[in-house]
């Protein structure tokens, strides 16, 4: 079995490459630049552009299962390819948005339903991970942090259950080596819910200080977000905060995959700290 990693340096595809090197599984490790391509020894890499249909073909050629990042310009093409191919099962890292009921007017949401959709009515079999909010979020406060200048935050008592980028990696692992979960849409979440607001507590209580949090309206936050992140972008977001105040988030079972308990806020914090300091 011959296992291809798409998007091998993002943090997710670095670490499922990493487990499955460490294992012994023949691996090829792709990307759009693969000469930045820090890949294990032994681990061949390859080309491989999810919006240029040209390079699908090299870069799937001999390959059983695919590990695959949400990208909708070229996914029709790239099911061909890899129906043509021969590979036997692809898992989708897509997203938790993509169970929204206004997903396809959402554009995050929009996003992995259309890649979830066509992989659905391909020939090759499928698992979908969809992760909620990534733990990893919290580096949005470090510059503030790290400054001492007071947090800018909107609906700070908005619930999230913050999933570790590690086990992500873990059932991605258990979904490309086994058949267990083919066929299968997983989502994926960190082991309670949380606010914002106890996120940033949960960081000062490492740090041994205060954190200051301003809290931002709605308009003072479109004005803010508007200037780094696209409005349609920055709507959904405040929707999904403003959304999720009244509730605790929704909290799914890793270990039921991974036979561990899934990792907390407070780890990833401390695996992370020094980037708050």
């Amino acid at each position: 079995m011959t296992i291809l990693i798409t998007g091998a340096r993002g943090k997710i595809g670095d670490g499922v490459l990493k487990r499955l090197h460490a294992a012994g599984h023949a691996l090829r490790a792709s990307s759009r630049v693969p000469e930045r391509l820090h890949a294990p020894d032994g681990v061949e890499t390859a080309l491989l552009d999810l919006t240029k249909p040209d390079t699908f073909g090299a870069a799937l050629r001999g390959m059983d299962r695919v590990f695959l990042y949400a990208e909708p310009e070229g996914i029709d093409e790239l099911v061909r390819a890899a129906e043509a191919a021969g590979v036997k099962h692809i898992v989708l890292l897509s997203s938790s948005a993509a169970l929204s009921p206004t997903a396809l007017r959402d554009p995050l949401g929009r996003h992995h339903v259309l890649v979830e959709r066509a992989l659905l009515a391909s020939t090759v079999p499928v698992t979908i991970l969809r992760p909620d909010a990534f733990a990893s979020n919290a580096f949005g406060w470090s510059h503030a942090i790290r400054s001492g200048e007071p947090i800018e935050q909107a609906y700070p008592d908005a619930n999230v259950a913050p999933v570790h980028e590690d086990d992500i990696a873990d059932v991605a692992v258990v979904a490309l080596t086994e058949d267990r979960l083919v066929g299968q849409a997983i989502t994926l979440t960190g082991p309670r819910s949380i606010s914002l607001r106890e996120q940033i507590g949960v960081i000062a209580d490492r740090l041994g200080r205060d954190i200051a949090i301003h809290e931002l309206t709605r308009v003072e936050a479109e004005e803010k977000m508007a200037r780094y992140m696209p409005a349609e972008f920055v709507t959904s977001l405040l929707d999904f905060w403003a959304g999720a105040v009244a509730d605790p988030a929704a909290v799914s079972d890793a270990e039921r995959v991974t036979g561990q308990p899934a990792r907390t806020f407070e780890q990833w914090v401390d695996e992370h700290l020094p980037a708050f300091r």
